[in-house]
């Protein structure tokens, strides 16, 4: 199947709840759709999940609930092979982009799941937690990736940067070529649902030129 359907599901803007638009952004991002699966809240009492890395300051209020999908996934058949990702395209301009992917992570995280089942991709520019970890070394950088016990933020052209149930794909930047190569590898890494956070009309048509 196509990587970007005919007709993608896109929710209605909201407010994010936490991230501040970047310059330029002129709408709110669109809330992504949790995904299949999703892992079910904590009991109470139990410990909260960590926040985000890189992203300092106080812990999460109470978790928002996450928007209804418009059209619910067909369940598989028994014994069927494992179903292609979800795909969710969240509209952003290249600037808005990584905002729109952390608004993305941090709604994922309230709905249940675990930092260590989300990659962040970017194409452009590195993500700023990634490009602060490399300030300290290249194997100190991959070693948080191989303990895989939180969120990682990579280039999209990261070879080594291995899959998870969910990836998020920040279109921030890059060449024409190099975004059209990275939303397929993305695909291929994400196990359950990836959300694509860019301009619509681009990627469309970046993915129509490879087909």
């Amino acid at each position: 199947m196509p990587l970007i359907p005919e007709e993608p599901q896109i929710h209605e803007s909201v407010p994010g709840p936490r991230a501040t638009p970047a310059a330029g952004r002129t709408a709110s991002t669109p809330r992504p759709v949790p995904g299949p699966g999703p892992r079910p809240a904590p009991p109470r009492g139990a410990p909260a999940a960590s926040a985000r890395p890189g992203k300092p300051g106080p812990s999460r209020g109470p978790a928002a609930a996450p928007p209804p999908q418009r059209t619910a996934p067909k369940p598989a058949a028994p014994g069927a092979a494992a179903a292609e990702a979800q795909l969710q395209l969240i509209p952003a301009p290249a600037e808005g982009a990584v905002d729109a992917a952390d608004e993305a992570v941090d709604l994922l995280l309230d709905s249940g799941r675990a930092p260590n089942e989300v990659l962040v991709l970017t194409t452009g520019d590195q993500h700023p937690w990634a490009t602060h970890e490399l300030s300290f070394g290249e194997a100190s950088y991959w070693a948080q990736h191989d303990a895989a016990d939180d969120v990682f933020y990579a280039d999209a052209g990261a070879e080594r940067a291995k899959g998870r149930p969910v990836v998020v794909v920040a279109v921030n930047g890059g060449s024409d070529d190099a975004v059209a190569k990275a939303l397929p590898a993305a695909m291929a890494r994400a196990g359950a649902l990836l959300i694509v956070c860019g301009d619509p009309q681009r990627i469309n048509a970046l993915i129509g030129a490879k087909a």
